[in-house]
């Protein structure tokens, strides 16, 4: 304490456009001593591609979801994270007809003439060495983001990790969906169980494998769908197995295994949040992590040094209030990128 007063006494002593001078009141061994397997994040370039449809969802309003987050200074915020950053601006695409499912698909063709568009965009900000953001836009386009990161990662050698952080597990086929939303069906499109213009937009199907995912605090599962998730074996780490044992210990295992040859992608669906504190969604499902839970997620993985890539979808403007769901999903991407309280 008397360390801390001999300080503090100092900085009222020193000039008033001084900068304050606490390193006696701080253990500076806490602040500079590297954590254990935390790695340096890199300052890759980043590029934002807006996707303004909200083709394969049930609810429309998600095709405002790139604009609210601009509206939120996404841009200006990575610029503070220490990236360069380039908007590419919006990816064109068919208007939603708002047709009923056919054979168990909802405007299938408008979501291939998506997809493909994701993809071909995302796959050149990979190959030019840039970190592709994808800003939707529902759900559905994360066929093509992460069609293009396997793709990518096929030809550079690389082993891919998709984190999917979602109330859903959106592993749905045309035989189970409740709806024919594509939505709910981009997990098991990716893995080979989908339209064959949807798994083999990378040129061969599967895009890729249920080993490679995450699932991050999943609450609401179809009933057709449980069955499907169960037999591909998928990792899922639910809002139960999240209350058991905490969001560290979640993470810890859901990051376990990644090495400097590893491209984790991050693909984040806003109604992965508790709707108390994000309902600018038109799916919400009560229950899901709070501020810190969410924010500690993030943080972990920026820790890990490895994102290449992200998805940020569902965030549906209509349901928001005042843009406050925007701007904390453009808050805990702040995390994402490195953002702490103290140098760590």
């Amino acid at each position: 304490m008397a360390v801390i007063r001999s300080e503090l006494a100092a900085w009222r002593r020193a000039p008033a456009n001084a900068a304050p001078n606490l390193d006696g009141a701080i253990d500076r061994r806490e602040v500079d001593m590297p954590q254990a397997g935390k790695q340096v994040m890199s300052k890759q370039p980043v590029s934002l591609i807006g996707v303004p449809t909200d083709i394969g969802a049930g609810h429309r309003g998600a095709a405002m979801g790139p604009e609210a987050l601009r509206v939120a200074n996404l841009a200006a915020k990575l610029e503070r994270c220490g990236r360069t950053v380039i908007d590419r601006g919006n990816l064109q695409g068919p208007l939603n007809p708002w047709q009923p499912p056919e054979q168990g698909y909802r405007h299938l063709d408008e979501v291939v003439a998506w997809n493909t568009a994701v993809y071909t965009a995302v796959h050149q900000e990979l190959q030019s060495g840039r970190l592709p953001i994808m800003l939707g836009g529902d759900h559905c386009l994360a066929i093509g983001s992460i069609s293009a990161v396997a793709r990518y990662c096929l030809d550079e050698g690389k082993r891919l990790r998709v984190l999917w952080l979602d109330a859903h597990t959106d592993f749905n086929t045309a035989d189970a969906t409740p709806s024919g939303n594509i939505h709910g069906m981009p997990v098991a499109c990716l893995c080979g169980n989908g339209p064959a213009e949807l798994a083999g937009l990378t040129g061969s199907s599967p895009a890729t494998t249920p080993d490679v995912f995450r699932y991050i605090g999943i609450r609401s599962v179809d009933e057709g769908e449980k069955r499907l998730v169960r037999e591909a074996n998928m990792q899922v780490h639910d809002m139960r197995h999240i209350d058991e044992i905490g969001m560290k210990r979640v993470m810890e295992e859901a990051l376990a295994g990644m090495d400097e040859n590893t491209h984790l992608h991050v693909s984040f669906d806003v109604d992965f949040l508790d709707p108390s504190i994000a309902p600018g969604v038109g799916t919400t499902v009560r229950g899901g992590p709070n501020y810190r839970e969410a924010q500690l997620c993030m943080e972990m993985i920026a820790d890990t040094g490895r994102m290449a890539s992200l998805d940020i979808v569902e965030l549906n403007p209509a349901y928001d209030k005042r843009n406050q769901t925007a701007k904390l999903a453009v808050d805990l991407v702040e995390s994402l990128f490195g953002k702490s309280t103290l140098i760590r």
